[in-house]
């Protein structure tokens, strides 16, 4: 999928609270189904799916452009490690043991860990605006966790699955900063093909030893649903939306979406749940979409 040169200024963004929205799916499924798929298998069997989705239309670009991805093949595998490989991996794993409250509050770090990622790496300074808006928007994601009541933080335990949790927060900060060194030239959708086949290679020896060890799990309703979920909207069309979206206004602006997800959680609960709103809530999706519009005012990109 290529977007046009021509697309609207706001599309990028709109493009990234989709992204946050898939992920937030994706965060509540991988806790329901801890006891029905394994997480190593759940990785691995999503991205065999999404594969077998994207392989008909990438085929032809694949075969265009094999030269392009012979010549880098190396940078495409390191590429797909902390996309592919372990993000995801480390998620579901932190989701068999982790709380809620504490996953979204550590993957709430990506941001920072983004930025400091790209100074580290290309020397890229974040402005004090977008470093305003991070700090905004992630006061207003406290302010949920909380219930507004700021010494609840003192109360918070960690457990072995938030050591995963912030894993997979560095992994995602490194691989959005690494998409500054995606050959341009080539296809969106013959990038995303190549690192999800080279990621799935990767994966394949720890699957096997989850296999071995854990055996597999049962074909039911449940657990073919929760696949064809994770295969289509946050592994095909979440990737190729973040891809985008950090290509036209940098991985910095970008990572700021991620605190959308509990904002989503909350919306969703509220529609279809029935689930009352508290001014607490609302305290703190003014504060998150205050930080995103802040960090993201026009400016040199970065």
């Amino acid at each position: 999928m290529r977007f046009s040169d021509k697309q609207p200024a706001w599309l990028p963004y709109f493009l990234l609270a989709l992204t946050a929205l898939f992920w937030s799916g994706n965060f509540v499924l991988g806790r329901g189904v801890r006891e029905l798929i394994p997480p190593v298998s759940l990785n691995f069997w999503r991205w065999a799916g999404a594969l077998s989705i994207l392989l008909p239309f990438s085929w032809p670009r694949l075969c265009r452009e094999r030269e392009m991805l012979w010549r880098h093949w190396k940078l495409l595998a390191l590429m797909s490690i902390p996309s592919i490989c372990i993000f995801n991996t480390f998620i579901y794993t932190a989701l068999q043991t982790a709380t809620t409250t504490n996953t979204v509050l550590l993957n709430a770090m990506t941001p920072i860990f983004i930025g400091v990622t790209a100074r580290i790496a290309f020397g890229v300074r974040m402005q004090r605006l977008q470093v305003a808006g991070v700090l905004i928007s992630l006061a207003g994601l406290m302010f949920i966790i909380t219930r507004g009541d700021w010494s609840a933080l003192a109360g918070l335990t960690f457990t072995r699955g938030d050591i995963w949790t912030l894993g997979a927060a560095l992994a995602w900060a490194i691989y959005s900063v690494m998409l500054r060194l995606r050959p341009m030239q080539m296809a969106p959708l013959t990038f995303l093909t190549a690192i999800i086949a080279m990621g799935l290679v990767l994966l394949l020896p720890f699957y096997l030893w989850e296999l071995s060890v854990k055996g597999g799990f049962a074909l039911s309703a449940a657990s073919m649903a929760s696949l064809a979920y994770v295969c289509i909207f946050p592994s095909v069309l979440a990737y190729i939306f973040w891809n985008h979206g950090v290509d036209q206004v940098g991985a910095n602006r970008a990572g700021l979406f991620s605190h959308l997800m509990p904002v989503y959680s909350i919306l969703l609960a509220s529609i279809l749940l029935g689930e009352r709103l508290h001014v607490y809530h609302l305290i703190g999706i003014v504060l998150i979409f205050g930080g995103i519009l802040l960090n993201n005012r026009p400016a040199r990109r970065v």
